[in-house]
């Protein structure tokens, strides 16, 4: 009996399995990734199949989750991809967060905070960018290249400067400094 049933145990036990990641190839509709597997056995081309809206580059040596079905090796597809190396660490629970290898993060903290952790944070938007937020605070210079606005827009620093400038003290005398 155990001799008949060797074949599906081992077509079974094929199924799941674990892989070191080798390779990446980002480039295609679907990236694939080249994995070494239990008892060094590599793998080309595995699709890597990512939840819809999120994508990454494993770097060599994250740990992968491989399925092939019905234990067939010639084509699997990775399900989950790790890095232990860089996973952050100490999170509360129900805390998410999204993390590099360079120690970016973007934490949704409790207490509804989203924590960000970068060196420099660039935002492109195409019309405009709207914080609403009854306080807005800097903890270093604000500069801008455009001019600044105050009060809806009514108010502008261009104004203000325009406004000062001309002006007199009485008797002809120009301010002896330019805003």
């Amino acid at each position: 009996m155990a001799k008949m049933l060797a074949p599906l145990s081992r077509q079974i036990g094929g199924m799941v399995t674990r892989g070191v990641v080798a390779l990446v190839n980002s480039a295609r509709k679907m990236q694939s990734l080249q994995l070494t597997l239990l008892a060094d056995e590599p793998k080309d081309n595995i699709e890597h199949f990512e939840p819809y809206g999120f994508t990454a580059n494993p770097k060599a040596g994250a740990e992968s989750l491989a399925l092939f079905l019905g234990g067939d090796r010639s084509h699997g597809v990775v399900i989950a991809c790790a890095d232990r190396r860089y996973r952050l660490k100490g999170l509360d629970s129900g805390e998410v967060a999204i993390y590099d290898d360079q120690g970016q993060s973007v934490i949704l903290k409790r207490g509804k905070i989203c924590e960000i952790n970068t060196d420099q944070l660039v935002i492109n938007a195409a019309t405009r960018v709207q914080i609403n937020s009854p306080e807005v605070k800097a903890s270093g210079n604000v500069i801008a290249v455009g001019d600044v606005a105050d009060q809806g827009g009514a108010k502008t620093m261009a104004g203000m400067r325009a406004k000062f400038n001309p002006h007199s003290h009485g008797g002809g005398a120009a301010p002896n400094q330019v805003m």
